[in-house]
């Protein structure tokens, strides 16, 4: 059993939200504007198309056999997790069609509008569910395997995942409505990367100099940053260095070159994108900002 501490409940909350919110797209967008959907939620929608199946139920007894796949590969939490976003959804699958004030949204003479809408919805939820370490059921837990097994992004398997089914829409679906879903599916997957790796994205550098002691000490006073530094050994001259290590917002970027250039123009710059930067400075408040250099 899962200890109910403070941690475990904002997850089980948020999973349930992300849940909520994933169902209420399906509900009030993609089904009344004829788009399809990936996943098991894909399948329920045929099974609903051709056969009236309610959603809420078709989609927890297809999720069955992938939660057993699931138990193989997830430990005790996160199966837990599943079972509760799998729960969840089929609840707000059917919870939403039944309330009576929640209206669909016939947006057919803009399709664009409507995928575009579906994709962010969905992709809020479907991103706070991972965030927040619960899968929704269906191809989640394939994506959440994935991710753990292969480190393969969990918003391109779902993509792949979702291309799967989407292929079998067409039994029901005309061409035009199937790209449009296909947009929707795109947007969903860079959404929902985005909620779950967070939205602050920073730029990490790796600086190569002979000057490594100057440029570090201007880090830290001119842009009030912590550095680390890396022993290395030159391939070229066979000698040992060191490298400076340092992340920065995007908006020090500048600045913190014109530093660079200041101390060593032959200085080797290597910048990379930081998806989540954690720790003071970035989740904590910064002593000073820093717009411009001063010599």
């Amino acid at each position: 059993m899962l200890k109910l501490n403070k941690s475990t409940v904002i997850d089980i909350f948020m999973i349930a939200l992300g849940c909520a919110i994933y169902g209420l797209s399906l509900e009030i967008i993609s089904v009344p504007n004829k788009l399809a959907d990936g996943g098991i939620s894909g399948i329920s929608l045929i099974l609903r198309h051709f056969w009236n199946i309610n959603m809420g139920l078709s989609t927890l007894v297809l999720n069955i056999p992938l939660i057993i796949l699931g138990y193989r590969f997830m430990g005790k939490r996160l199966l837990t997790y599943t079972i509760w976003g799998t729960l969840c959804l089929s609840f707000f699958l059917w919870f939403w069609r039944s309330v009576p004030i929640i209206k669909q949204l016939d947006l057919e003479h803009d399709l664009f509008l409507s995928a575009i809408s579906a994709g962010v919805l969905s992709g809020i939820g479907l991103g706070l569910v991972f965030r927040y370490n619960g899968t929704s059921g269906g191809t989640d837990i394939i994506a959440r395997i994935c991710q753990i097994k292969f480190g393969i992004s969990s918003g391109k398997m779902l993509l792949f995942c979702d291309a799967v089914v989407l292929f079998a829409s067409l039994s029901y679906l005309d061409l035009k409505h199937m790209m449009y879903t296909l947009l929707a599916s795109f947007v969903l997957s860079r959404v929902m990367d985005t909620i779950q790796q967070g939205a602050y994205s920073a730029r990490g550098l790796l600086i190569i100099s002979d000057k490594y002691e100057q440029i570090g000490k201007m880090i830290d006073l001119k842009l009030d940053r912590g550095f680390t530094y890396f022993k290395a050994f030159g391939g070229y001259k066979q000698d040992n260095k060191r490298v400076i290590y340092v992340v920065v917002s995007p908006r020090e970027i500048a600045a913190i070159k014109q530093l660079i250039r200041q101390e060593d123009p032959n200085a080797f710059v290597s910048i990379i994108e930081v998806h989540e930067a954690l720790g003071e400075g970035f989740t904590y408040k910064q002593k000073r900002q820093h717009l411009l250099i001063r010599k």
